[in-house]
């Protein structure tokens, strides 16, 4: 019997876009080394707004801090508190990222999951992966795999079942290179 996360990393490797569970709703991963892939997120989201990056799951710390320009202090210390788990640190931006995964400010929000299935994922494939919620932009996220499949059908290679997602979003909190803290959006945890 085939492993389904080996399954869906190998459909990532070959640029290809996969539904998973999350700690809050269902996501549509892709590769972030891979153009093509996240022009096709793009193509099944939707209209999604400019200044909403992509948020990013890591397969541990170490791909995390690769990400960005500047890990200041503060960054470590909430990751060290909160991760694995639904908190998203908004750091500041490498240069060469892809500008899906970068907002406006010249963050890159990224965390690493403990939710099992998105975190193997992550680290079968040994590299970051997006976790944008699984809906066209502007409808309700998914919370089961059943629902994300009736939104995108087989335009997903393959959809990963973890049972049903809570919706709690994952706390969002940016992180300055001063280390300054700014709450972006309140969610499963409390940073303060």
């Amino acid at each position: 019997m085939n492993d389904p996360v080996e399954e869906a990393a190998r459909a990532l490797a070959a640029g290809l876009v996969v539904c998973l569970p999350t700690e809050s709703t269902y996501g549509l991963a892709a590769d972030i080394r891979s153009a093509g892939a996240l022009a096709r997120i793009a193509a099944l989201k939707q209209a999604r707004p400019v200044d909403a990056p992509y948020p990013l799951i890591a397969p541990d710390l170490a791909a995390a801090r690769a990400l960005a320009r500047a890990w200041p202090p503060a960054a470590d210390q909430l990751a060290a508190r909160y991760w694995p788990g639904p908190l998203t640190l908004v750091v500041p931006a490498r240069a060469d990222l892809p500008p899906e995964l970068v907002g406006p400010g010249g963050g890159v929000g990224v965390r690493v999951s403990s939710h099992p299935i998105a975190a193997a994922l992550a680290r079968a494939l040994g590299a970051c992966i997006t976790a944008t919620s699984a809906n066209r932009s502007g409808e309700p996220p998914a919370t089961t795999v059943d629902t994300a499949r009736a939104s995108f059908g087989d335009r997903i290679a393959c959809y990963l079942d973890g049972g049903t997602c809570d919706g709690t979003p994952s706390t969002v909190v940016a992180v300055g290179e001063d280390g300054a803290l700014r709450v972006i959006r309140r969610g499963a945890v409390d940073p303060t």
